[in-house]
């Protein structure tokens, strides 16, 4: 029990004894590259040609989703692990921006391209996902720089429920945050996967992550790439199209309901050309919209800088892996989760 791992409901972050910060006006939350610590994840149903450059727009970093590859310069892009390792032993041009996107990325396999492509490319790499923390250090240790965080927590995920395999996720980022200060050249830690709500991804940051990559809050949002439903009594849900949608959206007639998927499932893996489909790890589910990209945005925003000036810190730079934290007791989460 003395190595009890934890997640975000198990902590809270206290201010700083004393605060010399008077307004939120004071705090930058964008990085060098005017970037916010959030990060768009390669889903087909959060993101596509049609509204990626919204997120781009808004400060996102974005990760494109497989078989995608319009923005090259501007965004991550997507490969299959068999699909890589193809395009390096012949010799083909990478894009500048790459994310090997692959449920295990535990694997050597994984290890040996992502080692060659360092050695070999001049490019900014990608890689996940891992649930052990000397993983991200032997990834760490050859280069990779952006490790995808968590396995088995994502809301349409299913494999930490019938595999077994998952990592507690605030546990994951805080001792890879704690590898990453012993490294000269540690690569970023982007949580990924389940988060439901603004405190869970502040407390991320705050503990160590980078960056935290969203698909089941971007999919609610009105802008999300996924056609638009509507609930129909007899057959469950019902296709529209996406100017009725948009009328619906705006004057709050009916729910409006956006389709939400897994990378795992059959339907995506016939998508991608699997000569073999698999039993999928994920599920298809129906997420109600609740906002605009936009405002979400702004609102994170807002919290983020306000936890920010609690903590005394003014950037990113000074934040994340900083501010104080507690464990508290279920009861005293419940007395103030509202």
């Amino acid at each position: 029990m003395n190595n009890l791992k934890f997640d975000f409901n198990d902590i809270s972050i206290i201010p700083t004894m004393l605060s010399d910060i008077s307004s939120r006006d004071e705090i930058n939350v964008y990085d060098k590259n005017n970037k916010l610590p959030l990060w768009v994840s390669p889903m087909d149903t959060v993101v596509s040609k049609d509204n990626h450059k919204l997120f781009l727009d808004l400060g996102y970093n974005v990760c494109l989703p497989r078989g995608e590859k319009y923005s090259e310069d501007k965004c991550f892009i997507s490969y299959g692990l068999d699909e890589i390792i193809k395009r390096v032993e012949n010799n083909e041009k990478l894009s500048s921006l790459i994310n090997i996107d692959i449920a295990n990325g535990n694997m050597i396999k994984l290890y040996n391209i992502s080692k060659v492509i360092k050695e070999k490319y001049d490019v900014q790499l990608m890689v996940g996902n891992i649930a052990n923390p000397k993983t991200y250090e032997k990834l760490s240790e050859i280069g990779v720089d952006y490790i995808r965080c968590g396995i088995g927590g994502g809301s349409i995920c299913t494999t930490a429920a019938n595999v077994g395999i998952f990592y507690p996720m605030a546990s994951l980022i805080k001792e890879c945050y704690d590898i990453s200060c012993t490294l000269n050249n540690s690569a970023k830690i982007i949580a990924d996967g389940g988060f439901k709500n603004f405190d869970e991804i502040i407390k991320a940051l705050a503990i160590g992550a980078d960056g935290v990559m969203l698909g089941g809050i971007l999919s609610k949002c009105i802008e999300s790439c996924a056609p638009c439903y509507m609930k129909d009594d007899y057959q469950g849900y019902k296709e529209i199209s996406y100017k009725k949608g948009i009328n619906i959206f705006k004057n709050k007639d009916e729910d409006l309901y956006k389709q939400y998927r897994g990378s795992s499932i059959k339907s995506v893996q016939k998508k991608w050309n699997k000569n073999k489909i698999k039993t999928g790890e994920g599920i298809i589910k129906f997420n109600e919209v609740e906002y605009t990209l936009q405002g979400w945005t702004e609102n994170f925003i807002d919290y983020l800088k306000s936890n920010m000036s609690y903590c005394g810190k003014r950037n990113l730079e000074e934040y994340i892996g900083y501010p104080e934290y507690v464990f508290i007791s279920q009861n005293s989460f419940k007395r103030f989760y509202k």
